[in-house]
């Protein structure tokens, strides 16, 4: 029974991605990101639960990857098509000049199923990635529609460019080259709790939690941007490269 609960876990993030396309044809796309949101809690459980009981299995690597195209993959592309399609409906009223921007969207699962694909068989990924992780990206797409419903903190200038339909297809862009950029960005795996091999993670994990106090979703863009400026700072030592096992 132990051997298969991470499997289970793994599927329960598939079905989540599945309930997020379902909430953004509903046209609910802060609820569709909340879906995502929980496929990713799933996703991070079902690594855990798999080291803890001994479970881990090469079906497992691969279902986890199946998932991930469709939680992180396709259901955060159907998030930006339908952002992308509505602002530019409000930019050029009664128009469709700019819809065509919309299909920039669907270079996230590509670029995104081509990295998972990658990363199966990389053995040098194991506890630092190349490129912005799937999840990642995720994140960053599923926070801009509730960045822009929320009205606890409202960032009058950050709103005004999420609302561009030139900004968000090329946050499409970008998102999908970061994927595959051999661009060295350390993972949030501890293996052991020293400040000298976990610097980076440390400074990512108190930033984060106090920008999200203060300014909540709106703090994922800035977030992003100080993990990818740490991870190039390589703040974090390798294990087992000193004699010094202080902090």
């Amino acid at each position: 029974m132990k051997k298969h609960l991470p499997n289970f876990i793994t599927v329960l993030n598939l079905l989540s991605g599945c309930m997020a396309l379902l909430a953004v044809f509903n046209d609910n796309l802060v609820q569709a990101s909340w879906w995502v949101i929980l496929a990713a809690i799933f996703d991070l459980l079902d690594g855990l639960i798999a080291r803890l009981f001994n479970a881990v299995s090469d079906i497992g690597k691969q279902l986890d990857s199946l998932a991930d195209v469709v939680s992180f993959g396709v259901a955060p592309a159907f998030i930006l098509f339908n952002m992308i399609n509505t602002s530019a409906a409000l930019v050029v009223p009664g128009h469709g000049d700019l819809h065509f921007l919309s299909y920039a969207a669907f270079l996230i699962p590509v670029f995104a199923a081509i990295r998972l694909a990658k990363f199966n068989i990389d053995t040098d990924q194991t506890y630092n990635f190349k490129g912005l992780p799937t999840p990642a990206v995720a994140l960053f797409i599923l926070s801009l529609p509730i960045i822009m419903n929320c009205d606890l903190v409202v960032i009058p200038w950050l709103n005004s460019m999420i609302a561009s339909p030139w900004v968000l297809a090329g946050l499409a862009v970008v998102l999908s080259a970061l994927m595959l950029s051999p661009l060295p960005l350390f993972s949030l795996k501890f293996r052991s709790i020293y400040w000298k091999y976990n610097r980076a993670r440390f400074i990512l994990i108190v930033f984060s939690l106090i920008l999200f106090f203060l300014i909540r979703f709106a703090s994922v863009p800035f977030i992003m941007l100080a993990y990818i400026i740490l991870s190039l700072l390589k703040l974090n030592e390798e294990e087992g490269t000193g004699t010094d096992t202080g902090s």
